[in-house]
């Protein structure tokens, strides 16, 4: 008895004959439907037609094979898992090894996403205080013509000279790559006292970013340990070694845009709000598309808070991180 399944559907042989005939024309030998309709006195809308029977009977079977270094399953399973809209993972198991490699690698994984997440029109906040938001802008190439309309710094972008070139060449390079205009921060990320904040929130220039940011269509950040990353150390506007006890001791595992939550994403103010200069948590949490790039053992713990509390919408990891948050038990 055969063991082959029946394609036949009840059509003549002569008909199945034609069938087969046509799909091996079009997806074996690689012709034209114009071509194979000029070959065998057909219509163009007679060999489409043929082409649809030969995947209704079987004839012709779709299987999509994930190439080595893809990891669909896993990336749709925790979207699935965490309500993310988009999930990119890193394939490298070694790389936990070696944080700056890991960096990069990410920085490179999620320039690959960026090129094409981004939509014509978005205002796209951006997070500057990060090595890893830079490793990918460096490796992202120009995206569609139609761009963004601005890039927007989304925290405080005045410090120490040197980091501050860092924070403006991300908001720089990011909207010549999207095709934006880059509106950017002139002002500290952390002031001294709450009075000082709400100064320089009624100046022109830092009024005109804080009403960019309530409109924003997307935003692209870092997720921070509770520990400053050496750029955001560097330019001088980190929590001091005080604050980031105290922090600590209200639970805080972790920041985006020096908006610190705890394990499960509850925000944890400890006083911060009222001296940074930044977008307010209110106003990031809302922003349609919120897409992160983070990774590592450090930083599995700030990643976890992040997605369990839905401060994003959209991860780039490493599968390391990727296969420890799927093992997590559900919380309560």
């Amino acid at each position: 008895m055969s063991q082959h399944p029946d394609l036949t559907g009840n059509e003549p042989v002569d008909k199945l004959r034609l069938i087969v005939r046509v799909a091996r024309m079009y997806h074996e030998r690689e012709m034209r439907q114009t071509e194979i309709a000029e070959a065998l006195g057909l219509s163009q809308a007679g060999v489409s037609r043929l082409l649809r029977s030969a995947q209704k009977l079987g004839v012709v079977r779709t299987v999509v094979v994930s190439p080595p270094g893809i990891h669909s399953e896993l990336e749709d399973a925790l979207a699935d898992r965490y309500k993310l809209t988009d999930v990119v993972i890193l394939d490298g198991d070694d790389l936990l090894e070696h944080p700056r490699t890991l960096m990069r690698a990410l920085g490179s994984a999620a320039a690959s996403y960026l090129e094409t997440a981004f939509r014509p029109g978005d205002l796209i906040g951006v997070s500057t205080w990060s090595e890893t938001l830079l490793a990918a802008i460096e490796a992202m190439q120009p995206t569609k013509p139609e761009g963004a309309a601005k890039v927007v710094q989304l925290m405080g972008g005045i410090g120490d000279p040197q980091g501050q070139v860092q924070a403006t060449r991300l908001t720089a390079r990011l909207a010549e790559l999207t095709g934006g205009s880059p509106l950017f921060v002139r002002a500290p990320g952390l002031v001294g006292s709450a009075e000082a904040r709400l100064s320089l929130l009624h100046d022109p220039a830092v009024l005109e970013v804080s009403q960019a940011w309530q409109q924003l269509t997307a935003v692209l950040v870092g997720i921070g340990s509770l520990e400053p990353s050496p750029l955001l150390q560097l330019s001088g506007n980190a929590v001091t070694d005080q604050e980031i006890a105290r922090l600590r001791g209200l639970g805080a595992v972790g920041d985006i845009c020096q908006r610190f939550f705890d394990e499960n994403g509850v925000h944890v103010d400890a006083g911060l709000g009222e001296r940074t200069i930044g977008i307010p948590v209110d106003q990031l949490r809302t922003v349609p598309r919120r897409i992160a790039v983070a990774g590592g053992e450090r930083k599995y713990t700030a990643v976890r808070g992040a997605v369990r509390g839905r401060w994003i919408t959209a991860l780039v990891t490493d599968i390391n991180t990727a296969r420890r948050l799927l093992d997590e038990p559900p919380t309560s």
